[in-house]
């Protein structure tokens, strides 16, 4: 049984995961928001659902169990036991760490690359006469844009966040509450989605109850309906399900 828990606990870490991914509008490479244009519409979480499902389901069976981490780390093993041989050396353990530093250090380059990429474009939009210098009314229109964005956000946001709380209730009270909290933190948020989603209550989850509980998160986030969830949105969502932790915390305070 507890094999079984912690299988699914991890398919319930990508649930929620999912939830969070929509309130920060994550992109690239393991985020929803797949052409990164700080919207995340239907089919894109439709889409990353089933990349995400793809990895949990290590066996390819259609559904996520304890077999499947047993599967995981049959993977893993192998990885390292090169020649196949069903022993880990101390060499191939080596060979294994240089591998997990080559890719580390692709990856910090790649990120170096992008920051400059973004530098580069942050010049360029400040740079607005193109002389390849910035003088002080250009940083000057600069501040007073950038003041003028925060408050045209800041309202936004109050405004988003309040149809999204009210949108949510509703939602949550046609369901019957299910979706309010027992949860203490990510793990215990991770934990309700891990029901929700196991719908049978057999202790695996299949593709179907996996996707359910993606459209669920979906329609509590696209608070206007419209299918997709934008950045005021998200932000909306983060900011409710902060609200939502602190007034938990309180509660656990005061008993």
């Amino acid at each position: 049984m507890k094999t079984i828990t912690l299988s699914l606990s991890a398919a319930a870490l990508a649930l929620s995961a999912g939830t969070v991914a929509l309130a920060q509008q994550g992109g690239g490479r393991h985020g929803p928001d797949a052409d990164r244009d700080g919207n995340v519409t239907r089919a894109e979480m439709t889409a990353h659902s089933a990349a995400l499902f793809a990895r949990m389901d290590a066996n390819s069976d259609g559904v996520i169990d304890a077999a499947d981490r047993e599967a995981r780390k049959a993977e893993r093993f192998a990885k390292l036991d090169a020649d196949g041989d069903g022993e880990v050396t101390q060499t191939e353990m080596q060979a294994a760490g240089a591998t997990m530093r080559e890719k580390s250090a692709e990856r910090r380059a790649a990120r170096a690359e992008r920051m400059q990429q973004r530098g580069a474009e942050r010049f360029a939009a400040l740079d607005t006469d193109g002389s390849g210098g910035v003088s002080a009314a250009e940083m000057a229109a600069a501040r007073e844009a950038r003041g003028e964005r925060s408050g045209e956000a800041r309202a936004a946001r109050g405004e988003r966040s309040g149809e999204a709380r009210a949108a949510r209730g509703d939602r949550e009270g046609k369901r019957g509450g299910k979706m309010r909290g027992h949860h203490r933190g990510d793990n215990m948020m991770a934990m309700g989605m891990m029901r929700m989603a196991d719908a049978d209550g057999d202790k695996a989850i299949t593709r179907a109850e996996f996707d359910t509980a993606f459209a669920q998160n979906f329609e509590r986030a696209d608070a206007d309906g419209d299918g997709t969830v934008t950045a005021a949105e998200g932000k909306a969502v983060r900011e409710a399900m902060r609200a939502e932790w602190k007034e938990r915390r309180a509660a656990r305070q005061a008993d």
